[in-house]
């Protein structure tokens, strides 16, 4: 299966947020989910629109038969039936279980408290946790690049005040053949922003493979508030004035905030 096609990476996404993407599509899921920083800002987007309908549900009480039957379950009657019950020694045995199960709990308090405080989106979304923070998520400028087919091939993010531009390959990249006019030019790919109403400008180099960084003559506020468009170009030079190269990949320019 490709994992390129955006519309593929956004139903993939809101069936693993809803619980109802299982087995082996799951798992595999969840390795793109370690790798692709694109698929975790889908389910990211995701957790955020499906999460505020769990704060609209009313609580429900359980019925008592569900927590007879729960004890019923961790409780096996023979174990019950096999606690002494007169003497020193019963009492003794009482004491001490009740330490030890005290002991347990407290035990296992601390651990969850320690583990949600060192890793707390194992139990909430990641919004969640920004919200209850007081804070929300990172506000950044986001560009999923595609080619004429509609494959995703390049991520683009950069946070709103920052001064860095990263730059992700997420799908695999064939340079097309170079121009007469720019024989014996080495080729380069390079990333223009593209204004609603202004010229495209520079904002650096593509790799072919794998990611980069760049650094941004300004922070990525100034520089894209009022840019719609992203696009990448097959240039002779890593800094042209004006894209004259083929255009190999295309896409929006989402700020998220």
């Amino acid at each position: 299966m490709r994992y390129t096609h955006p519309a593929l990476l956004d139903h993939l996404a809101s069936a693993y947020v809803l619980g109802t993407l299982g087995g082996g599509a799951r798992r595999r899921f969840e390795r793109l989910l370690r790798d692709r920083s694109d698929v975790q800002l889908l389910v990211a987007q995701w957790e955020g629109r499906l999460g505020m309908l769990a704060s609209s549900v009313p609580v429900q009480q359980p019925p008592q038969r569900v927590w007879a039957a729960i004890e019923a379950r961790t409780r096996p009657r023979d174990v019950k039936d096999a606690a002494p019950q007169g003497g020193w020694a019963g009492a003794l045995w009482r004491r001490h279980g009740v330490l030890q199960g005290l002991a347990g709990v407290v035990l296992g308090v601390v651990a969850t408290v320690a583990l949600v405080a060192a890793v707390p989106t194992l139990f909430v979304s990641s919004d969640q946790v920004a919200l209850r923070a007081g804070d929300k998520l990172p506000q950044a400028y986001v560009g999923l690049l595609t080619d004429e087919a509609g494959n995703g091939k390049v991520l683009v993010s950069s946070l709103r005040h920052g001064r860095t531009l990263t730059v992700k390959v997420i799908g695999p990249v064939t340079l097309p053949a170079m121009p007469a006019t720019m024989a014996g030019a080495a080729p380069q790919l390079v990333l223009w922003a593209v204004p609603a109403d202004g010229a495209p400008f520079v904002l650096g180099t593509m790799p072919v493979a794998g990611s980069a960084v760049s650094v941004l003559p300004d922070t990525s506020e100034k520089l894209l508030l009022k840019v719609s468009k992203l696009m990448v170009t097959l240039e002779a030079s890593a800094t042209p004035q004006v894209p004259s190269g083929v255009v190999l990949f295309t896409g929006n320019c989402a700020k998220l905030w």
